[in-house]
């Protein structure tokens, strides 16, 4: 699949490699798609994977001079978890927590959904909304551009191929304004976009429009404003007339696609509706309605930041040993490192625990714990294990003990075919490190990203449930 696996410790290092090999290297940041991508072998001419996982600081997000600025290591659950981007860039907060599950919003980065540049991620529409601007680095320096000037047609971008996404940086929302993100999917959780929208309106002390942005994902090749909904909404205070001509306007604005997720036909309606129902939202203030207050996460308590990088650059070939720490144990892997991480522990860690339903994170039967934190391992390159502390479900019990999850699976007969189980047990026991006592909604959102085929979750929920009391019973045992 690749010929050399750079896992770097600064971004000079990894600058430096791109200037070196140009389009034939990509940068694995989260890697989510990138891994999915290899796989099905549409990057043919790639050959050099640089990691950047490991570089200290990447992950950081700040307030400075009324923008917020997010690293390239800032993945999903980070800003679903920042109170600073729920208050002052709240559309953001909304669309990171749609993206997936919690094992790959632990993994994925809001850098890489911007590069990967679907007119259907999440992400890219509510930054268009906020007005957002990136920086992008090479060896040579940096240059600064508005993001909808980043995109050049259908997953296109003007990121040159010695280049990363350095930043990301977002004018705070001021007391004056307000935003919102919705989405139409067809399912709960691990939805693609048929149709979403992002809003920011300005308001005055007469509770008038003032300013106006309305951006539209999955309607066409890239992220699509509305012009004419805005400029019908200035001067003019949301009444359920202004909404409706607003909602109408936007819908004629879009010439949609039409997909196998909808009709243009349908898109154009559930552009109609959702401009409407979020300009509704925005005029009785209840646009943060939806978003969890305490969401869980399953990142550990480090919240998934970068703890320490590895102490120098390391090259990986084809045939370089991956030392890593498994359940404990150290182990030294001759082979393996052009699989999954997944791949890696079943056959050359020979755990076969954790299990393959998917191989593209939408079962999360192959959840395992990456330096104290959830990941789909599918999505995993297996280099990233090397230096690395990974908790299988073998690893669970402890001195001949069940984890409470495993008990209380067994106690509630939570099992029919099993396969899925690894994948809610390891959920499960990270839910329960960050809520002692979960409730019904949390331990949902828990296992948004673990599919089963047999029981209808009812039995599973029950069993969290039971976790709970179980382990609240051995603490104070």
């Amino acid at each position: 699949m690749w010929k050399a696996y750079y896992s770097v410790s600064s971004i000079e290092e990894a600058l430096a490699l791109l200037q070196r090999h140009q389009s034939a290297a990509r940068i694995v940041a989260g890697g989510t798609d990138l891994i999915i991508e290899m796989e099905r072998e549409l990057h043919p001419r790639l050959q050099y994977l640089v990691d950047i996982t490991r570089v200290p600081g990447l992950d950081q997000i700040r307030l400075e001079d009324g923008e917020i600025a997010l690293g390239p290591l800032v993945t999903h659950n980070h800003v679903v978890g920042s109170d600073l981007i729920r208050r002052r860039a709240t559309p953001l907060a909304q669309a990171s927590w749609e993206v997936g599950a919690p094992q790959i919003r632990n993994r994925a980065t809001v850098a890489g959904n911007l590069i990967t540049a679907s007119p259907a991620n999440d992400t890219i529409t509510p930054l268009i909304a906020l007005d957002a601007e990136i920086t992008l680095a090479s060896a040579a320096g940096e240059r600064r551009l508005k993001l909808a000037d980043f995109y050049t047609g259908f997953r296109q971008t003007a990121l040159r191929s010695n280049e990363l996404l350095r930043s990301i940086h977002i004018p705070a929302l001021q007391a004056s304004q307000r935003g919102i993100f919705l989405k139409l999917g067809l399912r709960r959780a691990q939805a693609i976009s048929v149709v979403d929208a992002a809003i920011v309106l300005a308001f005055d002390a007469d509770r008038r429009v003032e300013a106006a942005r309305i951006a539209l994902g999955s309607v066409a090749a890239t992220i699509v404003r509305a012009p004419a909904a805005e400029a019908a909404l200035l001067g003019q205070p949301l009444t359920a007339e202004t909404v409706a001509n607003a909602a109408a306007l936007a819908a004629d604005s879009v010439n949609p696609i039409d997909d196998v997720r909808g009709s243009a036909d349908y898109r154009l309606e559930m552009v109609k509706v959702l401009v409407a129902r979020a300009l509704r939202q925005l005029a009785a203030d209840t646009q943060a309605d939806g978003l969890p207050a305490e969401p869980p996460m399953l990142w550990g308590k480090n919240r998934a930041l970068v703890q320490a990088g590895l102490p120098r650059q390391i090259t990986h070939h084809p045939d370089t040993a991956i030392v890593s720490r498994v359940n404990g144990v150290e182990v030294r892997a001759a082979g393996g490192q052009q699989k999954s991480l997944l791949h890696w522990l079943r056959d050359e860690v020979k755990l076969p625990g954790t299990k393959e339903g998917c191989a593209e994170g939408e079962c999360g039967a192959c959840t395992v714990f990456l330096d104290d934190v959830a990941v789909m391992a599918c999505m995993v390159h297996a280099p990233r294990a090397h230096g690395a502390e990974i908790v299988t479900v073998e690893g669970l019990s402890e001195a001949e003990r069940l984890h409470p999850i495993q008990q209380a699976f067994i106690d509630e007969a939570a099992v029919q075919c099993g396969y899925c189980t690894p994948g809610f047990l390891m959920a499960g026991a990270k839910l329960l490190e960050e809520f002692d006592q979960p409730d019904s909604e949390q331990i949902k959102y828990s296992i948004s990203g673990n599919l089963c085929r047999c029981t209808g979750y009812y039995k599973i929920v029950e069993a969290f449930h039971n976790a709970s009391k179980i382990k609240a019973a051995s603490d104070t045992g």
